[in-house]
């Protein structure tokens, strides 16, 4: 017989899922919730194919695919989930335009085997959370500066990029101004597979929650990063190869001019967050944006991570990555207003934390961060 639990995460051995167990057994509001996991360790994350470390003992973990029905119906026989947060996700921009059927089928066709089980089973979570993204937004909206008026420029062209020109150009000729990502004024425009996949994701979500008694709660999230993420993959973690390079003493890469723009939030914050969707969950519809409201350029993020090594100036190269946009932020009122959450920490602390753990995973040498 099956045995009721709180929480199931899907992708639950990843960066976030890890981290997000460790908050949900320690915070005494939740009573330390029961939780299970469901992952299938991919090797791109998981290369030694292991449970991770990080996944506390508590945690019920099985190794199973999100897209395998029959695993989903042994998961059911044995656990019922009062909420499910659906991490489970093949993620990167330029990956997904390799890999466009990977990342279809794990982020949609993993979703709908989901909820086919849940229906299956009779199982009737009261809140589904689903970590979403900012590439929904694609470059999102800019404003004219001679016009004032908002726009949306949709991709960048490709000719532009391949001549250096990098920089969004408003309908009046100018160079624009960014806005940051606001779920209840940007209309998403996904520049990227990976970005489409997650908006669809969303929708698929969204009709059928609306048909069930299930509460959807949807976190689009910019940039994570922090101690836990695999500094191995490279399609993910931008943040941790920075680290690598400059702990070697080499100068890091900079794509375009150096001037992209992300919002860097550090995985502490977002883990907040996600708990705070679930402890309390938004009365209002419609998705909310993670972020810390602050975008840091690609340079300036190379040149803080450089000179906690000692390494040469970070180089810029004029390089572009295809489906990549030029400014990200998040507009964050509604997650201050809905969760009562906010970005505490800021980039150079997280970035000191990331050094250390690095080190006593020896991925860098010890000493090498100041």
């Amino acid at each position: 017989m099956a045995i009721a639990i709180e929480i199931l995460v899907t992708g639950g051995a990843g960066f976030i899922g890890c981290a997000l167990a460790q908050r949900l057994l320690a915070d005494v509001e939740t009573g330390g919730w029961s939780i299970a996991a469901l992952d299938n360790l991919h090797p791109q994350v998981h290369p030694e194919h292991v449970r991770p470390a990080a996944l506390p003992h508590a945690v019920r973990l099985f190794e199973q695919d999100v897209c395998d029905a029959a695993a989903w119906d042994d998961l059911l026989a044995q656990v019922r989930p009062r909420r499910i947060v659906h991490l489970a996700a093949e993620t990167g921009t330029g990956q997904s335009l390799d890999l466009p059927s990977r990342h279809t089928h794990v982020n949609l066709t993993g979703t709908a085997v989901m909820l086919e089980a849940l229906d299956r089973h009779g199982c009737r979570p009261g809140q589904i959370l689903l970590s979403s993204s900012r590439a929904v937004y694609g470059e999102g909206d800019w404003i004219d500066p001679v016009t004032g008026q908002r726009f949306s420029p949709g991709q960048r062209d490709r000719a532009a990029l391949q001549a250096g020109r990098f920089h969004v150009i408003a309908p009046s000729g100018q160079p624009a101004q960014p806005l940051p990502h606001d779920a209840a004024q940007t209309q998403p425009a996904p520049a990227s597979v990976y970005g489409a996949t997650k908006l669809a994701q969303e929708h698929v979500l969204q009709a059928w929650c609306a048909a069930r008694p299930t509460r959807l709660t949807i976190l689009r999230l910019q940039n994570v990063f922090g101690v836990g993420q695999s500094p191995f993959n490279s399609y993910t973690g931008i943040i941790g190869l920075f680290h690598r390079i400059a702990a070697a003493g080499q100068a890091i890469e900079v794509y375009e001019d150096g001037q992209i723009g992300r919002d860097f939030i550090a995985i502490d914050d977002v883990v907040a967050a996600l708990a705070a969707a679930l402890k309390n969950p938004p009365s209002a519809p419609g998705a909310i944006d993670v972020g810390t409201g602050t975008p840091l350029t690609i340079l300036a993020a190379a040149r803080m991570i450089a000179a906690l090594y000692g390494a040469p100036e970070p180089r810029i190269t004029g390089a572009f990555r295809d489906g990549d946009i030029r400014w990200a932020t998040a507009a964050t009122d509604r997650l201050q207003r809905e969760l009562a959450a906010a970005a505490s920490i800021d980039f150079e602390t997280a970035n000191r934390r990331l050094s250390q753990w690095l080190q006593e995973c020896g991925v860098i040498p010890v000493g090498r961060g100041q």
